[in-house]
């Protein structure tokens, strides 16, 4: 634990429908929620209108659409979801050289080995100061946690939330944890909870007073000490710069179970595409392919080939994975496939020359869910060519997925409200626009055309100078954030 605030966490607010809702304005101040659209989707992120029906993440779609029939369900955007997080990451970046990025909209911060804070007063403006940027940088709000250890400036950014900011006193750590549940603290699920809960503890609090002896002989030593540390309100972890990947995968659940053996084989191959594609952006090559099946029963198997040395080659891996699909039994039916790459490396030089024989499959693809399936939600890779058993409706969902970006020649700029009997519905508008009117076309209009998302902030304010100095716009306007600072 250190004796001044200068771990600083950051969450981003409703990341992904909150970005929504500032390239969309006829969505600002509504129910939003993002993800996977099919009948086995999964919610990604629910704007706050939406949680006040009860939408969270991870519960499934079919679900939040009998929560929240009047959402707008969106399909999601990774490339936008990214151009913005790289802009928050490197405001980041400029307070120190120790970020630890966890996913695309939250990440923890050394101030100290900064230099940019050291006590309690200089991390409250620090923290104050990011908020600012990152509102004018890319329009969206962030909640800030600042505390003496990872655990606790966590724990402050959720209690912030949203759009606000909390400052955990070192010293008055367990004094703050006592009455919170015991699922409050890393490492504790719902398994664990329910364990604790049959033993009579339920808060923090029940865990410090019960003692690390009572705790190891309930969860064993490793589990049960840290915990106590934990609930004690210690908590060492140091802010780790670089978190490698181990590990490139991608995967789909089908909205129906496939049983057609060759389809399987199909989709298996797209996976792999995809999966190479991911693996090439990240600048990395793997040695070992990796295929996961989950059947119709909901078991999974998971079947994995070392090669000979690392690779990018999309044939190599395509046939590895086939090779792996061969020795599993898909009868009665398949739910999830997936295909991943492990043993991850840099580019090499035999990499290099499978580069640039698999340059013509590498080229850009649509970004959108393959029909009959959607994405997880992490997922945003691009898609292999529409497989010749499509459907007129499958086409038009995966040719115009409902959120994503479009042109028209006439109309201009604007995003997909819905496509289906041989139609698509957009709204023509942009970030900074008033509400756009909407429209219908077929399908196949030659003047409609998908496209790239645009900045949400046309003009951002120059932050190439902060830490050092702040606009005195931007501090001026600080003082109608929500800044807490909790003893």
């Amino acid at each position: 634990m250190r004796a001044a605030p200068t771990i600083l966490h950051l969450d981003m607010d409703a990341f992904y429908a909150s970005a929504e809702q500032a390239a969309k304005p006829s969505l600002r101040g509504k129910p939003v929620v993002v993800g996977g659209l099919g009948p086995r989707g999964v919610v990604a992120t629910a704007s706050y209108e939406a949680r006040r029906f009860g939408v969270h993440s991870a519960m499934p779609m079919a679900q939040a659409r009998r929560l929240a029939p009047n959402a707008a369900y969106l399909v999601p955007r990774f490339t936008l979801y990214r151009t913005v997080s790289d802009q928050v990451m490197e405001l980041l970046g400029r307070l120190s050289p120790l970020v630890e990025p966890l996913s695309l909209d939250e990440a923890f911060v050394d101030l100290e080995a900064g230099g940019t804070a050291d006590d309690t007063a200089s991390a409250m403006e620090i923290g104050e100061q990011l908020r600012a940027a990152i509102e004018a940088v890319t329009g969206l709000s962030g909640s800030v946690g600042l505390a003496g250890s990872k655990m606790l400036a966590k724990i402050a950014s959720e209690e912030a939330k949203p759009n606000g900011i909390l400052l955990i006193e070192p010293g008055t750590e367990r004094a703050l944890l006592a009455p919170m549940p015991v699922r409050t603290l890393p490492g504790v699920g719902p398994a664990t909870a329910d364990h604790l809960r049959r033993a009579g503890m339920t808060t923090v609090n029940d865990l410090a007073e019960a003692g690390e002896a009572e705790l190891v002989r309930l969860l064993g030593k490793a589990h049960g000490a840290s915990l106590h540390r934990m609930a004690s309100g210690h908590d060492d972890r140091p802010v780790v710069a670089e978190r490698d990947a181990k590990s490139v995968s991608v995967e789909d659940t089908f909205d129906t179970d496939l049983h057609d053996r060759v389809r399987v084989r199909t989709e298996v191959e797209r996976l792999a595409d995809r999966c190479v594609h991911r693996l090439r952006a990240a600048g990395r090559s793997g040695r070992t392919v990796v295929l996961k099946v989950r059947r119709y029963d909901f078991s999974t198997l998971t079947r994995s080939e070392t090669l000979r040395g690392p690779t990018d080659d999309p044939s190599v891996v395509r046939e590895a994975a086939a090779r792996l699909l061969e020795a599993v039994d898909t009868t009665g039916g398949v739910r999830l496939l997936g295909v991943g790459v492990t043993g991850l490396a840099d580019f090499t030089q035999e990499d290099l020359f499978a580069q640039a024989a698999g340059e013509r499959m590498a080229a850009e693809l649509p970004d959108v869910a393959a029909p009959g399936a959607h994405a997880d939600a992490d997922d945003g890779g691009p898609e292999s060519e529409e497989p010749a058993h499509e459907s007129p409706e499958q086409l038009a969902a995966r040719r115009w997925p409902a959120g994503h970006d479009v042109r028209h020649e006439t109309y201009g700029h604007g995003w997909v409200q819905g496509s289906g009997v041989g139609r698509v519905t957009v709204r023509f508008e942009e970030p900074e626009s008033a509400p756009g009117r909407v429209r219908t076309f077929r399908i196949d209009d030659p003047e409609l055309q998908p496209a790239d998302p645009l900045p949400l902030v046309r003009n951002p304010v120059d932050y190439s100078s902060w830490p050092a100095s702040l606009p005195k716009s931007r501090s001026a306007a600080l003082s109608t954030g929500a800044a807490e600072s909790r003893p």
